[in-house]
């Protein structure tokens, strides 16, 4: 299975229009096999930590020799579209789950014949939640027949200002099935930055069958290294893989921490994205997660 993770850099003076262009033509790079070609107009301006002009595209070395170039997944940031913490662009931003930014990324699934995780954006819910929100961080995932499978963020972050503040908190564990070229479709578990933290949400995710945690976000450079450590842990308790994208560059005066990462059910770290916008692209085994379980069954030890 081919993933290609796409740790997405904007600041404040990209508009949305702009972003989602952008970032759907690196999609269409990437589905298109053309890696030598996957360039962003992005530029390094007075050390503000925006995106490099060259997306770099990381190999593991677990490259099946034959095998097509494309990726079956593309996954993106948390938030990548209305910014991450610029929370006065979210209620101007909002969309419903069948709006124009949601028809967009299933479209582009579709038009590039993979998977696409299009990381979250803020959803305009059809009526308050118990919290009395009307607006929900909900994740999309698109198979290239158009299929949508949406997560709402159960975890907001914020100790009760930001995120519980303006948004509604979801209640529902997620898992999906996202079809190989070359091997049966993997059970993946959804959730979204804050939620790595909790531990909880990812048993409940192998116990619906999980293989794989797929994790967006926009997880600011102050702690990165929680990040980075959090994703291992997960993987290792769990013994599944977890794949990590972050979203890098500064917005509203926060700085993103990149470093987005694909942790296999051992804990090996296969693939590690640096500070700036750059493109992940990482083979792994589904069948590893199998033997894993079956060679070290820690999880039949479970007692709660």
């Amino acid at each position: 299975m081919r993933i290609a993770l796409v740790q997405v850099a904007y600041d404040d003076d990209e508009t949305l229009g702009a972003r989602v262009e952008r970032v759907s033509a690196m999609v269409r790079s990437l589905a298109s096999a053309d890696v030598g070609a996957r360039t962003s107009d992005r530029r390094t301006q007075g050390g503000r930590g925006l995106a490099s002009a060259d997306v770099v595209a990381r190999t593991s070395e677990r490259r099946t020799q034959g095998a097509s170039e494309a990726p079956d997944l593309v996954v993106l940031p948390e938030l990548w579209a209305p910014t991450g913490f610029d929370y006065r662009r979210w209620e101007d931003a909002a969309e419903p789950i069948d709006g124009p930014w949601v028809q967009a990324m299933t479209a582009l699934a579709t038009e590039t014949g993979v998977t696409l995780h299009a990381g979250s954006f803020v959803e305009r819910l059809p009526r308050p939640g118990a919290d009395g929100r009307t607006l929900a961080n909900t994740s999309v995932l698109v198979t290239a027949d158009g299929e949508r499978t949406a997560y709402r963020k159960i975890h907001r972050f914020g100790f009760g200002s930001g995120e519980p503040k303006l948004l509604e908190a979801g209640t529902e564990v997620v898992t999906a099935r996202v079809p190989t070229r070359d091997d049966e479709p993997v059970t993946v578990g959804l959730s979204t930055c804050y939620d790595l933290r909790f531990p909880e949400l990812y048993r409940r995710q192998v116990d619906a069958g999980a293989q794989l945690f797929l994790v967006p976000a926009a997880w600011p450079a102050a702690r990165v290294a929680h990040w980075t450590l959090l994703g291992r842990a997960r993987a290792v308790e769990d013994q599944a893989f977890v794949v990590q994208c972050n979203t890098a560059g500064t917005h509203a005066r926060t700085e993103m921490g990149g470093h987005s990462q694909v942790v296999a059910p051992t804990g090996e770290v296969l693939a590690e994205a640096g500070s700036d916008e750059e493109v992940l692209v990482v083979d792994v085994e589904p069948g590893l997660v199998a033997s894993t379980r079956e060679g070290f069954p820690v999880l039949a030890d479970r007692r709660l």
